[in-house]
């Protein structure tokens, strides 16, 4: 018999059940639908990660105090350490391939103008940082290297904060007060949205690491410090020679844990990411149990089929149709449906990713190296659970199929 008359018998023995057809297809529909939709919004959130860890700035080495076990108790990143500002320059002059680097200092402090006030982070840094972190200064401008040296009373400040004090007014030349302490502030930030934690980058002041040393903190250490490398640098060798350093001036033996924590901004790539693709694989892997169970489902109806149908069957036999010819006509149905639902699902699947992209506002990619292995892998299931029903049927007795009833 030929192949496209196979086939329409075929599509016409589905069509007769279309309600039944239709809930058969319904697990690969689903478990589809679901890959696509996964690996979307997998992707989707990863470029949003990269575009907020990209906002960091360009070849940055993070260097962060603590980390460090003290009487048993572990410090954790950011941690009161023994890191200072010494360390900071020595790692500028004896590390090569390091360009710049800024002493950090973190403290959050209640900043007011006039009637108005807000709770926001401060942050201490050298005159390099606005440049390393590539943030654009709107109005005004940073403070200098002499601001820094003679721990002036100025700040930079963030759009939050500049919104939240002095609402649509310039705040450039106004006075804030931080911790009744009032500073200058002589330039507006460019707004960078949320960080990669979910934090808002724009509720900030900035003023001078010395400045916040002296006359706001009295802080002795430092909470971090932040280095940029050379576009042609090694990263992770310029890692292993700031760890280097920094154990040597910190007098650490061999065998004895670090008082820092050292990371690029792949590092911080990685760790931002880890937990969503293990929810990634995790979700695929349900998609593809949906898939799994989709094909059951095709392989039930189908020995439903046959069983159904057993004296059509018997019928065909008896008017020349051969065992492979009914092979191919059950074989055929498993694999419409289960390809039809692939289909269904695709759609299915970008018209989810589409509606979260519009609601979450995340970019969504879709590899087409998903799409095409998704419609292969529901065809293949509908091949391997339709060719058992599709093997008993073609084993059938003509006698015994004509005699059932």
């Amino acid at each position: 018999m030929k192949l496209t008359a196979t086939f329409r018998i075929a599509v016409r023995a589905l069509l007769r059940n279309k309600m039944r057809s239709i809930l058969t297809m319904l697990g690969i529909i689903i478990g589809v639908g679901a890959v696509i939709a996964m690996v979307g919004i997998g992707n989707g959130a990863k470029a949003r990660v990269e575009a907020q860890i990209a906002t960091l700035g360009k070849n940055m080495i993070l260097i962060f105090a603590g980390s460090s076990t003290s009487s048993g108790a572990k410090g954790g990143l950011g941690a009161a350490g023994t890191m200072k500002v010494p360390d900071a320059f020595s790692i500028l002059r004896e590390v090569p391939g390091v360009t710049m680097v800024s002493p950090e200092i973190r403290s959050g402090a209640q900043v007011a103008a006039g009637n108005q006030n807000w709770s926001t982070l401060v942050l201490g840094e050298s005159e390099d940082y606005f440049e390393m972190r590539q943030w654009e200064i709107v109005a005004g401008a940073a403070f200098s290297d002499q601001d820094v040296r003679s721990a002036n009373k100025v700040a930079v400040i963030g759009n939050t904060v500049a919104h939240q004090i002095y609402g649509d007014n310039d705040p450039v030349g106004q006075i804030i007060r931080v911790r009744n302490i009032p500073f200058v502030i002589t330039g507006l930030l460019k707004p960078k949205g949320n960080s990669f934690g979910g934090a808002d980058q724009d509720d900030v002041l900035i003023i001078p690491y010395t400045t916040a040393m002296k006359r706001l903190t009295g802080a002795t250490v430092l909470r971090g410090i932040c280095a940029q490398a050379a576009d042609d640098a090694d990263i992770t060798l310029l890692q292993e020679q700031i760890a280097a350093l920094l154990r040597q001036r910190h007098n650490i033996q061999p065998g004895h844990e670090d008082d820092f924590s050292v990371h690029s901004q792949q590092d911080i790539a990685e760790m931002a990411t880890a937990q969503s693709k293990t929810m990634l694989y995790l979700l695929v892997a349900v998609a593809i149990v949906s898939l799994v169970v989709g094909g059951i489902g095709i392989m039930n109806i189908m020995l439903v089929s046959v069983t159904e149908r057993t004296r059509e069957i018997g019928i065909r036999m008896a008017v020349g149709a051969h065992g492979r010819d009914i092979l191919l006509q059950f074989l055929i149905e498993a694999v419409t449906l289960s390809s039809i639902g692939g289909l269904v699902g695709i759609g299915a699947g970008f018209g989810t990713t589409q509606i979260i992209s519009n609601i979450a506002g995340w970019p969504t990619n879709v590899p087409s190296v998903y799409v095409v292995a998704s419609f292969a892998f529901s065809a293949a299931v509908g091949v391997f659970f339709g060719l058992y029903p599709a093997k008993k049927a073609a084993a059938l007795d003509p006698i015994d199929a004509l005699r059932y009833e």
